[in-house]
Parts: C-alpha cells; structure tokens; sequence
C-alpha cells in the first residue's frame, strides 16, 4: 500500500514552499527544510525504481518530469521571446534543462524555481552509478557530497562550476533517501541516532547563529548550516517513521488534499512562483504593506486559489506522463486514492545498517536561474527555496 506518511511529508513540504514563498517568513526555512525533504524522499523513490527497472528507470523518472515543464514552457517562453528574450539556441534547454534554460527579467524571477528540475535530472542521471557506489561504500558516498559542500564553502574551490555546487548542496539529501529506502535509516539504534542528530543538528544551529546571511536566519542563504540542520532534520523524520500514518485517512477532506498534492505536486510547483511574483506588486495598489498580516493572508489565500485553478486546467498532464488515466482532481475514483498501491522493492539482501558519519548534510540553497537573486526590492525574498 502507498505509504501516507511519506505522502504527508511531500504534501507539508509542497504547502511550505509556497507559503514561504508568499510571506518570506525565514523561520519556515528553520522548522521545515522542504527542499531537503522534497530531494530526499525523491531519491528513495528512485532507488525503489531502479531496483524494479534497472536503468530503465532513468527514462522512466524523465517521462514523468518532462512534460509539465513543456506545458509551462509553451505558455511562459512565447511570451518572453515576445518581451525581448533572444531566439538562440539556448532556448532548447526549455525541453531538457540540463543546464539553466535561458529566461528574461520578469521570466527569471516568475521561472526561478526551475533549478529543482535541473538538480533533479542530474541526480536522475547520476542514480544508477550513484546507488551502485552507495551499496558498497557506502559512508564514503554518503560523505562525498558534504565534503563537497565543505571545500566549496570554505573557498578551497572558490570556482566550482554550477554542477558540483548543486550536488553538494542537495546530493546528500537524494542519498539519505537511497538509505531510507534500503532500511538503513530505520535499523539505526536509538543509541546510535540520537547523538548523531544532537551533534549534527547543534553544529547546524551553532553555524546558522553565528553566520546570519543578508535575510537573516533563513537557511537559504546559509549553506552549510542548511546542510547540517537539514540532515538533522531528515535523520529524525526518516529514521523514525512510522509504518504508515492511517490516522490521514480519518478525515476524507484531509485525505483527499494529500493526494491531490501527492499527485499535482510538480504543477504546483512550477506554476506557483508566477502567481506569487504577479500577485505581489498588487499589495501596494491596494495600500498594504508587504508585511501586514492580513495582506499576507489574502496573498496566500489568492495564490493557493490560483494554483487550484491552473492545476485543474493542466495537471492532469502529470497523469499523461505516469501512464494513469487523467483525472481533473485526483483520487475521485474508487482506488484512485490514497489506497492506490505503489509497487516497491525491498532492500537489497545484506544491506548494511547505515554507518556512523558526522557531517550527513541535505543543503540548502537559493535559486541559480539567472537573475533573480538580485532582483529589485520586489523580489528580495522569492527567489528563497
């Protein structure tokens, strides 16, 4: 059966994303490492998949990640070829974005959620040699990222190129899934975990105190403590789930938001940041502060608003891409829910529990298309993860 608990993982963190970005509240990015969370349970997806597939799940986990970025590419690049964006080649990178795909101003800053889904094809691509490594060093592999991140952050690569970055940034996260997938995480003894969560969860806490960056205590702007409080964070919500959590299935509302999210996360996703940015300069001509919370509130209310409505008009393409049959909302039908079976694999016989490293880190990190890091006073906090 689908495992609600992790379905509730990605909901929470679907709804965090979109919620920070609207307020840009940094103690969202504290209590709630979403992109971290998000990274993570999609590596433990992938190796479920390449253990039924092989590397046939490569192509799989692409057919199913592709096509909502076309939709959003069909809509967002006429426009912005029309508003002064170069025809170039580069323009191609739209249909596989290995690399940032080229956007103008006001595209950058509405597109600047699309490094999720270059850094999520690397690391599909990477999955097969990735898990092969993984299973037989695997504290060596699950340390490689962090070491990484580490050089990257204290100048000893002070011009590593984009992809080195983003693997150490957000690796680390997709190879604690492979761990949870393979039982790692759950065969840890209290023992063994705790203090291994209070070491690299302090040390996350003590680097973000002492290294504020330009918004404050928001992770997103401070690497390495992102990384480790991060890590701390998934070890916990990981290595200590539950089967399964049968108590969402109480509430059929509740329940049936789960699945929708679960099953319209990608459109929520990309779709989102261009109503947050359309949204935003609305606030002043109406006369409220950016800040006030009742503005917020609106603000939040109408994005989620919006989001249903283009999620209804487009998101049934992610059941296209799945090989379901497309549903306006899903989970109407009978099995077409919560109760609908994933099919998973085991871990590998003789899996080793996992071992005992110190700097396990899930980073953090703001967006790499270009443009919208720097961006007017407007955008200082939408371009947060």
């Amino acid at each position: 059966m689908r495992n609600r608990y992790l379905d509730l993982l990605r909901f929470l963190a679907i709804v965090r994303v979109v919620v920070y970005h609207v307020t840009g509240y940094a103690v969202l990015t504290l209590v709630f490492p979403a992109m971290s969370v998000m990274f993570a349970l999609a590596g433990s997806l992938m190796a479920a998949s390449l253990d039924r597939s092989g590397p046939r799940a490569v192509g799989r986990r692409l057919r199913r990640l592709l096509p909502s970025l076309w939709v959003v590419a069909a809509v967002f690049v006429p426009a912005m070829l029309l508003t002064g964006l170069p025809l170039t080649s580069k323009v191609l990178l739209w249909f596989f974005p290995i690399a940032d795909p080229p956007a103008n101003g006001w595209g950058a800053l509405a597109l600047s959620i699309i490094w999720y889904l270059r850094d999520y094809l690397w690391f599909v691509l990477a999955s097969p040699v990735a898990l092969w490594l993984f299973r037989r060093w695997p504290l060596a592999t699950l340390l490689a990222p962090y070491v990484l991140l580490a050089a990257i952050e204290f100048g000893l690569l002070p011009a590593a190129p984009a992809v080195l970055r983003e693997f150490g940034l957000y690796f680390g996260a997709w190879l604690l899934g492979f761990a949870h997938h393979d039982g790692m995480l759950r065969r840890l003894a209290n023992r063994v975990l705790l203090p291994v969560v209070a070491l690299v969860g302090g040390a996350g806490a003590a680097w973000i105190a002492t290294h504020p960056g330009p918004r404050g205590y928001d992770l997103n702007d401070i690497h390495l403590g992102n990384a480790l409080w991060s890590t701390a964070f998934i070890l916990v919500m990981l290595g200590r789930a539950p089967a399964t959590a049968d108590w969402v299935e109480r509430s059929p509302r509740f329940s049936r938001a789960v699945t929708v999210v679960n099953r319209r996360a990608l459109t929520i996703y990309l779709w989102h940041m261009s109503f947050v940015v359309a949204l935003t300069p609305l606030v002043d001509l109406v006369g409220m502060s950016r800040t006030d919370p009742v503005g917020l509130a609106i603000r939040v209310v109408l994005v989620f608003a919006l989001v249903g409505l283009v999620t209804l008009l487009v998101g049934w393409v992610e059941d296209v891409a799945a090989r379901r049959p497309p549903e306006l909302v899903p989970g109407g039908r009978p099995g077409g829910g919560a109760a609908r079976t994933v099919p998973t694999s085991p871990p590998p016989a003789g899996a080793a529990g996992l071992p005992v490293g110190a700097d396990r880190a899930v980073a953090g990190a703001s967006p790499r298309v270009p443009g919208p890091r720097d961006h007017a006073e407007m955008t200082g906090y939408l371009s947060g993860r």
